[in-house]
């Protein structure tokens, strides 16, 4: 919307107690940010809840507050005072992301989103790439921020409702006609997606994460298993890859909405089916079948499971509208997304060094084990787990790594607020439990744990940094430090090649 414009409650959806009326200038979820006229959304959160900050918000002119009953009722005696309209919800959340979505109005003609716990990024890149091949103006929005034909920093995955739709209205407003997103557990449990108005929607795999967010497993799948069962309309497609063991899960859940399906898979049957791939030093071919026709095609990207990444990026394509055809045509044109299976450097000797995002326990043995198949000698891993995160999946971190390397440095990721000695025991702890504490060593200082795993290498070696792919800080404490994996790598072999003076 432009400046000075209003909206009232009704065309925002909403409907205040005792029939009040407001017209709205603006929506905020943090009062620090609140506007005469504006509607502020007091949610519940893990911590505190807004309703605490609904006195400030009236104070800064809220016209009108959302919460639910236990934000009413932190708030009773201001609002009992204000003239301000009180909006109640059962779920404010939601009722504030359909807001949000009525508020800015517009979106790119073409939306899809991705959910899984690995490989959400690549597959939204490679959407956006291949739009792009054909001559769409496209993004993709995510971890990496948006990307594309618009462009702008995010400072989440998946984006609050109102910068999410402020967002796709900036995107719509720069000419963009497809937009892929990411959509993260953490933004379909807490409703940030609904009100997005998506043709197609996919799956990528399920493993452990955010645990320390979610109650448990069944918790996390619940909440990626939102995409399908609540975002993506009943008429949307579902693209979805069945080789994964919460696959078939997936796509019940999609075909009991009555939401046409794509399978994606090695498996028999599958609608986009992988039938055959061939590896190389810094590629890969791919032979698969699109309804009983075979293609063939030679991907500039390593790593096996990055041809079920672009496979899927095609089938939401397809899904999307695009001719299965021309699709196929743009897959050799891919290119590596940044911090995912990224080659950083190459020594003198031929030794490759990677860099990328795995920072769980499946990513990390998903990852090696993908390299693997290119390299001809040693495969050494550098490994580190973040801090205020979930610490269960720590050790497991380290049994991945030693299992699927010939070598593994434990350092430090983003140790946050916690002790960076205790997060690195606790990755030890699962390199010694997998008998595999004679090849392991553990280094603090990220940056000479890189030059380490560097200096190590040798003729047809390779190194793969895992955990912070295309992140460009380190955070610690509550302050962030420049620090690019892909850049200490560079720096690494220049200095131990003779490249700095």
């Amino acid at each position: 919307m432009a400046a000075g414009q209003t909206k009232s409650l009704a065309e925002l959806g909403l409907t205040a107690q005792g029939g009040r009326r407001a017209e709205i200038t603006g929506l905020s979820v943090d009062s620090r940010e609140v506007r005469k006229g504006h509607l502020f959304a007091a949610l519940p959160g893990t911590k505190v809840h807004g309703g605490d900050f609904i006195q400030y918000a009236l104070r800064m002119g809220a016209a009108a507050i959302l919460t639910d009953a236990r934000g009413a009722r932190l708030a009773a005696d201001e609002l009992s005072t204000s003239d301000a309209a009180l909006i109640l919800a059962e779920d404010p959340r939601q009722t504030l992301a359909y807001a949000a979505a009525l508020w800015f109005g517009a979106q790119p003609e073409v939306v899809v989103a991705v959910t899984g716990t690995n490989g959400k990024t690549s597959v939204a890149n490679f959407c956006r790439q291949i739009w792009t091949e054909l001559g769409f103006a496209a993004v993709n929005i995510g971890t990496t921020g948006v990307e594309g034909a618009h462009e702008a920093p995010l400072a989440h995955t998946t984006p609050e409702p109102i910068t999410l739709h402020r967002v796709l209205a900036d995107c719509e407003a720069a000419g963009v006609t497809h937009a892929a997103m990411e959509a993260s557990s953490h933004g379909l449990e807490q409703r940030r997606l609904d009100g997005v108005r998506l043709v197609a929607a996919g799956f990528t795999n399920f493993s452990q994460d955010h645990l320390d967010y979610h109650a448990g497993f069944d918790e996390y799948f619940a909440a990626k298993a939102g995409l399908f069962a609540r975002v993506l309309p009943e008429d949307g497609i579902a693209v979805i890859n069945v080789d994964d063991d919460k696959g078939p899960a997936m796509a019940e859940i999609a075909c009991a909405r009555g939401q046409d399906l794509i399978t994606v898979g090695r498996a028999a049957g599958s609608d986009i089916q992988l039938q055959a791939q061939r590896f190389a030093p810094t590629g890969q071919d791919l032979r698969f079948d699109w309804k009983g026709r075979a293609h063939q095609v030679s991907l500039d990207l390593i790593g096996g499971f990055q041809a079920e990444n672009v496979l899927l990026a095609a089938g939401l394509a397809i899904a999307a509208g695009a001719d299965p055809e021309r699709v196929f045509e743009t897959l050799g044109q891919m290119k590596t997304v940044r911090g995912r299976m990224q080659l950083a450097a190459t020594r003198a000797n031929g030794a490759t060094v990677f860099v990328d995002f795995a920072h769980t326990p499946d990513a990390i043995a998903t990852a090696l084990k993908a390299l693997r198949p290119h390299v001809m000698g040693r495969l050494v891993a550098v490994v580190g787990a973040g801090g205020d995160r979930d610490t269960a999946k720590r050790p497991l971190m380290g049994q991945a790594a030693v299992e699927n390397a010939d070598l593994v440095i434990v350092t430090d990721d983003n140790p946050r607020r916690e002790e960076p000695a205790a997060i690195r025991a606790a990755v030890m702890a699962g390199v010694a439990d997998a008998g595999g504490a004679e090849l392991a060593r553990e280094v603090g200082d990220r940056a000479e744990a890189i030059l380490r795993g560097v200096d190590m290498l040798g003729p047809g070696d390779a190194l793969l940094i895992c955990g912070k792919g295309h992140e460009t800080g380190q955070i610690v404490g509550d302050d962030v430090f420049p620090f690019d994996d892909s850049e200490q790598a560079s720096v690494a072999v220049a200095a131990l090649d003779g490249g700095l003076a």
